[in-house]
């Protein structure tokens, strides 16, 4: 679903992520993007998104898609999403706009523990709960699930909720792939880029 900026104001200050496609609210281009879809989301508590790996994302590792590249995926799904939404409802704006303000930055990680692997073609869900929200910073806990084959995330998530968000309440079809904790992101001022850049331009003279 592609907004035009009135729906997405709206969205962002009466809704939730739930059906929007994450191209409209990650920066990141369509090779280093590991959401595909939202399916439930609720602002100030958590989300669940999955992602499907691609060939192109195993390549060089064996056909496995990468322990890194679960956890990126999983940052992108739940401090990057959901920090990126409750900061455009704070400035009334959209991600296009925020991005000339601020860069969504993976700054550090907690303890991970991986319990089995994925595939291309495996589809896995990240469930995040929201555990420190302020100063333009987001920190989650939450798993990493392989989903049944083709099942209906939409639907089955459809009458999701915080409890069962809290206690990991979804059917035992689904594999447990990873637990990870203290996942933390933050909105970066451009500015502290540019600054660097010039400094580093500076030094190199």
């Amino acid at each position: 679903m592609k907004l035009e900026r009135d729906e997405y104001l709206e969205m962002i200050h009466t809704g939730n992520l739930r059906g929007v496609s994450p191209t409209q609210v990650m920066l990141h281009g369509p090779t280093k993007l590991l959401v595909d879809n939202y399916h439930w989301h609720s602002p100030e508590k958590g989300i669940v998104a999955s992602y499907t790996p691609k060939e192109f994302d195993v390549i060089d590792h064996f056909g496995i898609f990468r322990g890194v590249d679960q956890v990126e995926a999983f940052a992108q799904a739940t401090t990057g999403s959901c920090g990126t939404f409750l900061e455009c409802r704070k400035l009334n704006c959209t991600p296009d706009e925020l991005k000339d303000k601020f860069i969504p930055s993976f700054i550090s990680i907690g303890q991970v523990n991986f319990h089995y692997y994925l595939e291309p073609g495996d589809t896995f869900v990240s469930l995040g709960n929201i555990t420190f929200c302020r100063w333009r910073q987001t920190v989650c806990d939450g798993r990493i699930y392989k989903a049944p084959k083709d099942l209906d995330l939409d639907a089955y998530f459809s009458d999701f909720t915080d409890e069962r968000l809290l206690k990991y309440d979804i059917s035992e079809d689904f594999i447990l792939v990873a637990d990870l904790f203290n996942i933390t992101g933050r909105a970066i001022l451009v500015d502290f880029f540019k600054k660097n850049e010039e400094n580093g331009k500076t030094r190199n003279t």
